[in-house]
């Protein structure tokens, strides 16, 4: 098991070397298919190299003429089984964070909660590897209130860092006849306003760690981004009178995400990359949103 982790750590991170010369390739590529189409001649850079350049651009087709990249490749197997999710806590959670984790737990299908007691990270980390788990989802508090969100996909990452706010449990929820019961039906995802590729990469990491529903479904979760703040609401729908008039009811919880920090690497690896993180600087350019419009 720990030749074939090092083996499969070693091609990842060789394809991700191969980035950029892939790049540049493509770019020669694409200059002198412009040249043939348009009719002009090649450029004088790449008349030695055209020969060998056109005998690719013959042989490539629709999934090989541009290059992938490492961000392709951690979800690329993704659509082929359901995920499979391990949920736990930051050491000796306090009674709200447990509740908090209990319910997290159903709102992902196929999630596992696991008390944490003892166990560092790396040791998790393994633990899931070996059992084919793809995501691990961690949850933070201060003073008795949950404050942050981690998930980290697994085997090769990425691991995506939020802050935790407004945080309403069901048992929180005063009124429990408004409240709906809790499914476990697979749901269908609503992601509204990602439009830019921070924001595109963010959704990509939340979407994938629900599996494909059935259309019937009527269990609706919603990450709606507003100024880069992710509000999730859990809903159920019922249509009474026929397909006008629909009833909605939310089962909870409810809270705000806000990513701080997205790295190229699993949990564990302090050495990893980091892709994107916010800075101090950024607090205070109120008009500018990394994530949507």
């Amino acid at each position: 098991m720990l030749r074939r982790k090092i083996r499969l750590t070693k091609e990842y991170l060789y394809r991700k070397g191969l980035e950029g010369k892939q790049r540049l390739l493509y770019e020669k590529k694409r200059k002198i298919r412009e040249a043939l189409e348009e009719g002009k001649p090649i450029p004088t850079e790449l008349r030695n190299e055209e020969a060998a350049l056109r005998e690719e651009i013959d042989l490539e087709d629709e999934n090989t003429a541009v290059p992938r990249s490492h961000i392709d490749d951690e979800y690329a197997n993704a659509s082929q089984r359901d995920p499979k999710i391990l949920l736990t806590t930051s050491r000796d959670p306090s009674a709200p964070l447990i509740q908090f984790a209990k319910e997290l737990k159903l709102v992902f299908p196929n999630a596992q909660q696991m008390n944490r007691g003892g166990q560092v990270i790396s040791e998790i980390i393994e633990t899931c590897r070996a059992h084919d788990f793809t995501d691990v989802v961690l949850v933070h508090e201060h003073r008795g209130v949950p404050d942050g969100l981690i998930i980290s996909h697994l085997p090769f990452g990425p691991t995506a860092y939020f802050q935790l706010l407004n945080v309403v449990t069901r048992h929180d929820i005063k009124d429990k006849k408004t409240m709906g019961t809790m499914p476990q039906v697979y749901p269908h995802l609503i992601l509204n306003n990602f439009t830019t590729k921070l924001g595109e990469r963010t959704a990509n990491i939340l979407k994938h760690l629900f599996p494909v529903p059935k259309q019937d479904t009527k269990r609706i979760i919603t990450f709606a981004n507003q100024s880069d703040y992710i509000s999730f609401r859990h809903h159920t729908y019922e249509k009474h009178g026929g397909p006008k008039s629909v009833e909605l009811k939310e089962v909870g919880p409810r809270f705000e995400l806000r990513l701080f920090k997205i790295k190229l690497g699993t949990v564990d690896q302090n050495e990893a990359q980091t892709e994107w993180v916010i800075r101090p600087y950024m607090n205070t350019a109120k008009k500018q949103k990394f994530m949507g419009d």
